[in-house]
């Protein structure tokens, strides 16, 4: 049978069908893209850099509270960091599959900033990713940045405190301090069973961070007295409710606190007499290895220990040379005695000291933010760009003093709610003479690290075009230090020591300080010195006194490598300098050079000299 097609006409679809058909498209391909955003390769590699670090800092709300980031900030503010065992291999385990994932984008392809984006974030994994060997070799709890000091840090400097919800996420974060040191506990035991162990001097000096940090009471922590100088002021919170919270605060301290405090002080009392006191991490398994990766982590060179040593022998003989020239200028020219010994007795001298009072240390206090403040009005001559953020000074709190160092600076918040601060370590106005006050301000504020950290921190709003948020926080120590001791002497060049030879020893004993560091770190970690022979030759080649030399020796024996970045990191800008003036002659522009090695913030020092080099070649066109 034959049939005859239908000739009833097709069904007219309604402007509705369309409408949802189109938005039905419309939800599928939005669909495949979040798909492909969050869980595979995402299409546009712009959105890759970004979940990466969004991904980073939801796995971080320490690092979202350390960074003041809008939203993320209060989702988390009430939380601290999984450092479990467990969370850190898979923490880990993502970064090498976001580390493949990266790799998988065709680099030939990007745009010349996402060239940059590109190879700078993969500088940064791939060094995170080299660290798998060498997954527990590090001091969770030390004397310079650890555990025990890094969670009040971060509640007294960063915890914000200006709503009702910001005080009840302050006190959950007390009472969560018990589980964060058993995390932290469980990483020292697996550490212990592995050989890791600190010094016996690193451990010393922990244990007496905690038991002072606990020792004033409840009232007199600076957990609680935070609490009560944020809070007083605000106008949304009743006196009662301040009692009330201000009880639940006391309480949480001596409770939740003052215990987590205890257990990580009775085990590391055991563990101090289980340790040696070997300073160098040659003694750790692979040890060796181990240093090699942090000096190429540190430096983004591969330079290697016995390299780095012989440099720093160089540079101790010229800078000492240079030093002796402008001591036997201003009169002291017997040369029975070494640049190092003089430079000991001026620290002595009384014209160049501050009185050993609170009075005095206000004084030290009020001197830098003089210095500053003057360093900010003349920069203007070698700078067309500066942060926005303000920069204030700010003393080491009392329980902190006796392991950190003489000043650190303290990055702005993104969201811009806090500027940059200079912390200064007044434990002894007599670390603070005059003639080296200037390069230290110079190094930590202006134009050193607020001017590098400062800018940095502002890419995201104020590039064109717009930088990926992951540029605005991702640090290169040799970079970074490299640039504050380049800032030192940059600082002499526009004649900020001028008629100021003994500011001018300073600061030439500051970096005369930095080229015995690579001397000391490589001898420590490589030529296995002992803690006393670092003291010993630091002290013999600096003129620094001995409670600031044994300081800086301990630090580099819980921080290895970190040390030997400054100089590199400035050797390696100041060469790019001279590079630049010699190709480009008169159109050099001291100006535009720093423009240049500012305006993309941190980078390793190899993708810092390729952009440099193409702007030379762009600036010869």
């Amino acid at each position: 049978m034959v049939t005859t097609p239908s000739t009833k006409p097709p069904k007219k679809r309604t402007w509705k069908f369309w409408v949802l058909r189109s938005l039905f498209v419309l939800l599928l391909i939005g669909a495949v893209w979040l798909v492909n955003l969050i869980w595979f390769r995402p299409f546009n590699i712009r959105h890759f850099y970004d979940r990466v670090f969004v991904a980073t800092v939801l796995r971080s709300p320490e690092l979202t509270t350390l960074l003041g980031l809008p939203v993320l900030y209060d989702w988390t503010k009430d939380e601290w960091d999984n450092v479990s065992d467990a969370q850190q291999r898979r923490n880990f385990e993502q970064v090498k599959e976001d580390y493949q994932t990266l790799l998988r984008y065709d680099v030939e392809s990007q745009s010349p900033e996402n060239k940059l984006n590109t190879s700078i974030l993969g500088w940064y994994m791939k060094l995170q990713v080299d660290r798998e060997p060498f997954f527990y070799h590090d001091y969770p709890l030390n004397q310079m940045g650890g555990v025990q000091s890094a969670v009040p840090d971060l509640l007294v400097d960063k915890h914000q405190l200006r709503t009702k919800s910001d005080i009840d996420a302050y006190i959950t974060r007390l009472n969560g301090i018990p589980i964060k040191f058993d995390q932290v506990l469980e990483g020292l035991k697996i550490r212990e069973q592995k050989g890791i162990i600190p010094p016996k001097f690193v451990i010393g000096q922990v244990l007496t961070q905690m038991k002072t940090f606990i020792d004033g009471g409840v009232y007199k922590n600076p957990l609680y007295t935070n609490y009560i100088h944020k809070t007083a002021k605000l106008q949304d919170v009743s006196a009662d409710e301040k009692a009330a919270y201000s009880k639940q605060v006391a309480e949480a301290i001596q409770h939740s606190v003052f215990n987590a405090y205890q257990k990580l002080i009775e085990y590391n009392e055991g563990l101090y007499a289980r340790s040696t006191n070997d300073a160098g991490v040659w003694k750790l398994p692979n040890g060796d290895a181990f240093y090699r990766y942090q000096l190429r982590l540190h430096t983004t060179t591969n330079l290697g220990p016995d390299e780095i040593h012989q440099i720093g022998l160089t540079e101790v003989n010229r800078i000492t040379a240079e030093m002796r020239t402008i001591l036997q200028r201003q009169g002291y020219t017997d040369t029975t005695q070494t640049v190092q010994v003089i430079m000991q007795r001026l620290s002595h001298e009384f014209r160049f000291l501050f009185p050993e009072t609170p009075a005095g240390k206000q004084m030290i206090l009020a001197r830098f933010k003089q210095l500053l403040d003057e360093a900010d009005k003349r920069v203007g001559v070698a700078f067309d760009m500066r942060p926005k953020a303000s920069l204030t000074v700010e003393p080491v709190p009392l329980f902190k003093q006796a392991g950190e160092a003489l000043g650190r600076y303290q990055m702005p918040a993104l969201d811009g709610s806090k500027g940059g601060v200079f912390v200064a370590n007044l434990r002894s106005s007599a670390e603070h003479p005059t003639f080296g006050m200037k390069t230290l301000a110079y190094h930590e504020g202006i134009p050193g690290h607020h001017f590098q950290v400062g800018i940095q921190t502002e890419l995201n709003r104020t590039a064109e075009p717009r930088l990926p948020i992951f540029r605005t926080v991702i640090p290169f120590t040799a970079y970074d230090e490299g640039w504050a001791l380049y800032s030192e002497k940059l600082a002499y060049e526009l004649g900020f020591y001028q008629n100021d030879p003994f500011g001018n020893l300073g600061r030439l004993q500051a970096e005369l300080f930095r080229a015995v560091r690579l001397v000391v770190d490589t001898g420590i970690h490589h030529k296995r010195w002992t803690r006393e022979a670092a003291i010993t030759y630091m002290v013999a080649n600096t003129g620094r006194s001995e409670s600031e030399v044994t300081t800086e020796v301990e630090r580099y024996c819980v921080m290895p490598g970190q040390a030997c970045s400054y100089k590199i990191g400035m050797m390696k800008i100041l060469e790019l300098r001279e590079k630049a003036k010699r190709s480009l002659g008169s159109r050099f522009d001291l100006k535009q050079f720093h423009r240049v090695v500012l305006a993309n913030g941190a980078m390793p020092l190899p993708v810092l000299e390729e952009t440099v080099n193409n702007w030379i070649e762009q600036s010869k066109s």
